[in-house]
């Protein structure tokens, strides 16, 4: 806590015990907001602040007067970062931080490294925040600054001072990150997606760029050299920059791999020394996001044998390539994958492994892009013995017009649709015979349904769970 006269120069001393945006969430002692949303002007909710207990308004309009301390600032989201930092103690520049971006594969890197390093450091992204065997669901991969500050400085006084970040192309976009320098940066890859907010595809890569950027000159940059934006990112990047990929040129290079049904055998290339990796994560894409994590602990000075140690080790990333332990006869897995690229990865896979049939649930979220729904559809339906079209996040758009779009692009046949997603996956086990491979995919482990304007209860390993156990 501190007091108001410590963060502004005003004569108060109450004491404020927390930052809130949301006017719903302020309780007594804390400090709202009036930030500028996309869609709403928090400045509306200042009495529902007043009346849950808010301690003092920070406000950019004029002529607003209230019972409580109101401080007039030029900008209320830039004041946000501000006060953050100077609440919290500003932890960013406390902490080695590591920030990782990019369409596919950031939360299995993220974790990789979080599980890598041990229990000193902390993980928060699309899989919540973990740090010292506690784990807490989030909504967003990259949260508003007042909670994103809060959680750096929870991770801190907990004794985690390595913290691996997802850091997301719509955070960069709504300047939430622009105070932190990074130690490390990581750039995954990038394919068409969140157009819906970024409009093209240059503005989507520009945001990406902005991780590298902030990359501190003593850092590091570690880019895939087989992403088509390469070059563009190393243009922009900051530090060292340095590459894990397929060519001689790269500093971690893949010579070759191996992939089985339960594990993955890789042999690397690095300062002219080869290494044999044997990973239990599977798939190519997996090959990839490894090499990723492996070069992140190579540049803070981890030995590459004792890497090796520790990648035996690993466990699996929920809601990524996540086999099931519900039932032996047939393999469930459950996977967030809802981008094209995604889809064909992770089904030129199972179509590797299979040994009978592979039936897939999934569907796509409303109010976003829609251009790449056939594309989506158009490979789970050549890549699946059978699929079951459902809701996967609708929001306001009607999840049958999301299956319209779905299967826009293919003659295939073999699909049905069922809305209610519990029902669909339920139909999906109905299915399962021996050996079969039943594919989840779009939602991980999300914890919520998000149908108009509400997020409601739901999780599809809850689901799946629940079938086997009644």
């Amino acid at each position: 806590m501190k007091k108001l006269s410590e963060l502004y120069n005003i004569d108060d001393d109450r004491l404020i015990k927390g930052i809130k945006i949301n006017s719903k969430e302020v309780e007594p002692g804390d400090i709202f907001v009036c930030t500028m949303g996309v869609t709403a002007d928090r400045h509306e909710f200042i009495d529902e602040a007043i009346k849950n207990g808010a301690s003092a308004i920070i406000v950019s309009r004029d002529e607003i007067e209230k019972e409580v301390p109101v401080i007039k600032v030029a900008n209320t989201n830039i004041e946000l970062r501000n006060l953050c930092s100077k609440f919290y103690d500003y932890p960013y520049k406390k902490a080695y931080m590591i920030g990782i971006t990019g369409t596919n594969g950031k939360t299995t890197v993220a974790e990789l490294i979080y599980q890598l390093l041990g229990e000193n450091s902390a993980y928060i992204g699309t899989n919540g925040r973990k740090y010292k065997n506690k784990h807490y669901s989030m909504r967003n991969t990259t949260p508003d600054v007042d909670r994103l500050y809060k959680y750096f400085k929870e991770f801190l006084d907990n004794g985690c001072h390595t913290i691996c970040m997802e850091a997301s192309s719509e955070a960069f976009y709504r300047h939430r990150l622009d105070d932190i320098k990074y130690d490390i940066g990581i750039v995954t890859n990038v394919t068409e997606d969140h157009l819906n907010i970024h409009k093209t595809i240059d503005n989507y890569v520009e945001c990406k760029c902005q991780l590298v950027r902030q990359v501190k000159d003593e850092g590091y940059s570690i880019l895939n050299s087989s992403d088509k934006y390469f070059n563009k990112f190393k243009e922009n990047a900051k530090g060292h920059i340095v590459s894990y990929g397929y060519k001689d040129s790269d500093t971690l290079k893949i010579e070759n791999y191996e992939l089985k049904r339960d594990k993955t055998i890789i042999n690397y290339k690095y300062q002219d020394k080869v290494y044999q990796v044997t990973s239990p994560l599977l798939g190519s894409f997996n090959v990839d996001n490894l090499s990723a994590a492996i070069l992140a602990l190579l540049c803070k000075g981890r030995d590459f044998k004792k890497i090796i140690k520790t990648v035996a080790n690993l466990s699996q990333i929920e809601g990524r390539m996540e086999i099931l332990p519900f039932t032996k006869d047939y393999t469930v897995i459950l996977d967030y994958a809802h981008t094209p690229d995604a889809l064909n990865n992770i089904l030129t896979f199972l179509n590797n492994i299979k040994e009978t049939r592979i039936i897939t649930v999934t569907g796509s979220a409303g109010g976003r892009e829609k251009e790449k729904r056939p594309l989506m559809g158009k490979v789970v339906l050549e890549k699946s013995n059978y699929v079951i079209f459902t809701m996967d996040d609708p929001r306001n758009e009607d999840p049958n017009t999301i299956i319209d779009d779905l299967v826009s692009d293919s003659n295939n046949t073999n699909y049905e649709r069922i809305i209610d997603r519990k029902k669909a996956i339920y139909k999906a086990l109905d299915l399962a015979k021996s050996k079969d491979i039943i594919l989840i995919a779009g939602k991980g482990r999300d914890d919520y349904m998000a149908i108009d304007d509400k997020y409601l209860p739901y999780c599809d390993y809850d689901v799946i769970k629940d079938y086997y156990e009644h």
